[in-house]
Formats: structure tokens, C-alpha cells, sequence
């Protein structure tokens, strides 16, 4: 890690396989302790010099500068940061719906900000599950079938008495043929949570999913996003500006003017304000 922003109290250090490791602050140290094996392999997912800059006519904005950051297997990560900071920009580059002006973007250790769109399309569907803050439904489409979409995209065979079983779970069975305009918010909410899990990704990207609901059904949402990470060892990245749901996270990133400030939980309550 680069220590330069970090003063000398802050750092701590721990000692593996008589390797020393130095962290900016004692939460990273401790995490590092309780599975020192797992930061010692390949990260899941890594941004490397990431620069993203955006063109209007002949203004330039820098949204990400040079932005390095690591993301484990399983971990439940939370994005934090105001508005602006460049949030949703990195989830769109981890989730491979965006690629970087300059730096790279891996995956398993393997450069996806290289591939063909067709290759990262494919990769895409195959690998994530996209749950959004303003749910992105197919308005002419069943509650069923937007469910079924990603599966039928990734080249998945529709298995629909799972998906009836699941819409059941979550209380939404009779409304499996409603249209979205005909459900409310918190129920199209939760059929956006059925679609972004009906292709079994590996990794859970959340654009601020519980943004506009209640806060009864948001932590309906959260609680199960949450247990498909802890239950199923699913990586769940969520861009937020919930000071409580960051608490809850294995790893905070924290952005400020598309920079990575700190990413522990000492920052969070100043990065979400």
C-alpha cells in the first residue's frame, strides 16, 4: 500500500512467514490477522492506475485519477463517498460496463479492460449480478420473464420452477405477470433482486439498491444481499451513502474526487456525510 498519506501513528504492521506487512490503520491489521493466506493470492478483482476522464466538446473531466484498489473473493465491500466523488464510475468499471481512459481492470488476474465488447458482454452476464437504485426494468416485459432475462443472456437454461420457488420466497409469487408499472417500487425493487441473482453470479454489484424505498423494505433488501455473502460466499459490492450499511462491510473504499482517501472503517462517517 502507499503509506505517503499516512502518518506514522497510524500505521501498524504484522508479521507473516517472517514477511512484515504495514497497514493504515489497526482495522486493516486486524483483518489481515484473522486470514493472512487470503491476501497473500490473487485478489478477485483489481483496478490499477485507473484514470477515467469524460469529454464534452472541448471540457475534460477527470472522474477517476489514478485509482488503485483491491477486492477479495466473498468479501462485502462498500463504496462510499458524496456525490461526485466518482462512486458509481468505479462500480461501472469493476461490473465491466465501462472501461478505463487509461490503467487497467483485472479479474482473476486476467486484464478484462483489454477483451473485445462481445468477450466482456459474455463475461459480464456470466460473472455478475447487477441490482440498481432505479431498478432498470423492461417495462413490456412480465415480472417473470425480466427475472429470466439475464439467464437467457448468459446462455443459461431458464429453470422456471426455481425462479416460481424464489419469487414465492420473497412474497411476490401472484405477481409474477404483472408488468412494472402495475408493481410498486419496493416490489420492483425486489423483482430487480430476482433478476440480478437468476444467472448465480459470482459477484453482487448494488448502485445504491435500497436508495428509494421505505427503510422497512431497503433492509429487507440489504438483510438478503447480505446473506448471499455471508451464506453463499458471494462478493457483494455496493455503492452507498448509508453510514449503517458501510458499517456492516468487510472492506470500505472511500472516494473523494475520484481518489481513494482510506479505506477502512475509521473514514467512513466523514466519506458518507
Amino acid at each position: 500500500m502507499d503509506l505517503s498519506s499516512v502518518s506514522d501513528s497510524d500505521i501498524a504492521e504484522a508479521n507473516y512467514q517472517g514477511r512484515i506487512f504495514y497497514f493504515c490503520g489497526s482495522y486493516c491489521q486486524e483483518r489481515f490477522k484473522n486470514d493472512p493466506g487470503k491476501f497473500q493470492n490473487t485478489p478477485l478483482l483489481k483496478l490499477n492506475n485507473v484514470w477515467k476522464v469524460f469529454k464534452l466538446g472541448q471540457v475534460e473531466t477527470q472522474v477517476l485519477k489514478d485509482l488503485s484498489l483491491n477486492i477479495w473473493e466473498g468479501d462485502f465491500v462498500a463504496v462510499i463517498g458524496a456525490s461526485g466523488s466518482g462512486k458509481t464510475t468505479v462500480l461501472n468499471m469493476v461490473g465491466l460496463l465501462d472501461r478505463p481512459t487509461s490503467g487497467s481492470v483485472f479479474l482473476r488476474g486476467k486484464d478484462v479492460s483489454l477483451l473485445r465488447d462481445e468477450e466482456r458482454a459474455k463475461l459480464r452476464s456470466q460473472t455478475f449480478g447487477f441490482v440498481f437504485q432505479q431498478y432498470n426494468l423492461i417495462p413490456w416485459l412480465t415480472a417473470f420473464e425480466n427475472v429470466a432475462l439475464p439467464a437467457i443472456f448468459a446462455g443459461k437454461p431458464i429453470e422456471g420452477e426455481k425462479l416460481k420457488a424464489n419469487f414465492e420466497e420473497i412474497g411476490l409469487k401472484p405477481r409474477m405477470t404483472h408488468r412494472p408499472f402495475e408493481l410498486s417500487g419496493g416490489e420492483q425493487q425486489r423483482v430487480a433482486l430476482l433478476r440480478a441473482l437468476s444467472n448465480d453470479p459470482e459477484i453482487i454489484l448494488g448502485d445504491e439498491p435500497t436508495g428509494n424505498l421505505d427503510s422497512a423494505t431497503g433492509n429487507k433488501i440489504l438483510a438478503m444481499l447480505i446473506n448471499l455473502n455471508k451464506e453463499q460466499k458471494k462478493t457483494f459490492i455496493i455503492v452507498t451513502h448509508d453510514a449503517d450499511i458501510a458499517d456492516k462491510a468487510d472492506q470500505i473504499i472511500a472516494l473523494k474526487d475520484g481518489m481513494m482517501v482510506r479505506n477502512h472503517k475509521v473514514q467512513k462517517k466523514i466519506y458518507t456525510e
